[in-house]
């Protein structure tokens, strides 16, 4: 599974909960919400540390990642994370 963070998300990310180098942020499937993927879900974000990552990427030292328990969520779609100056949070996009 293709994943990625926008430089931007990153530093909302580290801004927001305080990560630091050496840290992991852990996306993962919660019910409620709203998807294009999968109806009545969407996914959560927490510190956490990795046990069996379906993706990660590292950026300034921080690791994030999804746990293959939870890649079904994406039903084989890639998923990207990018910040727009100004919004609430990050959006999420997934391509097929």
């Amino acid at each position: 599974m293709k994943f990625s963070l926008s430089n931007e998300a990153v530093q909302w990310y580290k801004s927001e909960l305080n990560l630091q180098a050496g840290d992991a942020l852990r996306f993962y499937v919660q019910y409620g919400g709203c998807s294009t993927v999968q109806k009545g879900l969407s996914l959560g974000i927490r510190k956490d540390t990795p046990v069996n990552p379906a993706c990660q990427v590292t950026e300034e030292g921080i690791l994030f990642f999804v746990e293959e328990e939870d890649e079904w969520y994406f039903d084989k779609h890639g998923f990207s994370v990018t910040y727009e100056a100004g919004s609430e949070a990050p959006e999420f996009h997934y391509e097929k």
